[in-house]
């Protein structure tokens, strides 16, 4: 289902690496409802569901690279649908051109992987791992990892937490982010990867399968790892969704089984894969509740190789471990004795949470996962970055001073 809307830009909200941040006000009538009255008056500012009738101002999101740069004033198509339902778009509509303002076309340049394919915004890209590419020759017949720790995570928002617990054993530690599929394409529409970058908390991410954006393309998973070792020379990698993800409140409807996926994807080709649990403390529905089903799904039902699944000791000493639920620390524990002998194949590693609320507290950009922020959700952030603890330490160079 697609809902267009045609708008005027009045404003740049704000901008970071590959987007920017629109306050547009819809020019064109609703189909069937030409000339009915706004709900809003013009330029009130909405989210969530709306009708997205003429004179209401929304925000939206562009991406330069694929529309051009937007300017006050320009005329703007728009794709509204997710939008008008309140679905997961961060509260946008999407840019789909500015007609009146194409970009020029590009010179001629390598590169032949189409992205996004066959969408009206299908977008080639040079790949790492394609012909034309100066690193072929590296990937052609790479095969092995080198025992690099891979970890992989659920949701895009345990990425800043992840790198959190690596940098607390080992700042020095050269890590790379591997971007699949099946939350945002366009790796600019995370703000939190434009942050780490920034802070050099990041050395390159790789866009696999059909995302795209990143420091470098790859076709799929596995070549995404081989570059991030081969190309990148990173130390460890963390491997997850884009921002958003999908979830259908069935057993297997949602988009986190790639976290499977990935932990075979690691072992086949030699690294060590660090399984992160998703873990929550304050979700409200029961299924996400200590251990999500999502975890125990993914790494118990579809990861086919051993992988170091990370158990959180909520040790912190401090207001975070006091936040959490009454014997919550068993409840995960218990919850993640599924994924070992004798009814799983995986090695459970408990982590200590001990120092890593400072560590996270340094975080460069903002910590949130499904809306709710450190304070709100401790458990989440603290299991992700224990896994990074782990992870730091498999590389080999552990300086810090977090204990076991």
């Amino acid at each position: 289902m697609m809902i267009w809307r045609d708008g005027v830009v009045r404003g740049v909200r704000a901008a970071w690496d590959g987007a920017v941040e629109l306050e547009v006000e819809i020019t064109g009538p609703a189909p069937g409802a030409a000339g009915a009255p706004s709900p809003l008056s013009p330029g009130t500012a909405v989210s969530g569901p709306t009708p997205l009738s003429p004179g209401t101002a929304v925000r939206a999101l562009a991406y330069p690279h694929l529309v051009g740069e937007p300017a006050v004033g320009d005329r703007v198509t728009l794709s509204a649908a997710a939008l008008a339902r309140g679905l997961g778009t961060g509260g946008y509509a999407m840019v789909v051109a500015l007609p009146d303002a194409l970009p020029p076309d590009p010179g001629a340049g390598p590169g032949h992987l189409v992205k996004a394919r066959y969408t009206p915004l299908q977008t080639m890209v040079l790949g790492v791992d394609e012909q034309e590419s100066a690193h072929h020759e590296v990937l052609r017949e790479a095969d092995d990892l080198g025992g690099m720790p891979v970890v992989v995570a659920d949701l895009h928002s345990a990425l800043p937490a992840v790198l959190a617990g690596i940098r607390s054993v080992d700042p020095e530690l050269r890590v790379a982010y591997v971007m699949t599929d099946g939350g945002a394409l366009p790796a600019w529409f995370s703000r939190s990867l434009a942050g780490l970058r920034d802070a050099h908390w990041l050395v390159g991410s790789v866009t696999v399968g059909q995302a795209f954006g990143g420091d470098l393309e790859a076709v799929n998973v596995h070549t995404g790892l081989l570059a991030a070792r081969l190309v990148v020379g990173a130390d460890a990698v963390v491997v997850a969704q884009g921002p958003g993800n999908l979830g259908t409140g069935t057993r297997w409807g949602f988009s986190g089984t790639a976290c499977g996926e990935a932990v075979n994807a690691a072992a086949t080709l030699g690294g060590a894969p660090v399984a992160s649990l998703r873990v929550s403390g304050a979700d409200p529905r029961e299924r996400h509740r200590g251990v999500s089903h999502h975890s125990l799904t993914a790494y118990g039902r579809v990861a086919l190789a051993p992988a170091d699944v990370v158990v959180p000791r909520y040790d912190t000493g401090d207001a975070l471990e006091a936040s959490l639920p009454p014997g919550f620390g068993d409840r995960v524990a218990e919850q993640a004795r599924a994924l070992a002998a004798p009814a799983g194949i995986h090695r459970l590693v408990e982590v200590s949470t001990a120092g890593l609320g400072q560590a996270l507290a340094g975080s460069p950009v903002r910590l949130s996962t499904m809306g709710r922020g450190l304070e709100q959700d401790p458990a989440a952030f603290l299991a992700a970055a224990a896994a990074g603890v782990h992870a730091a330490r498999l590389a080999g160079r552990p300086v810090g001073n977090v204990p076991a």
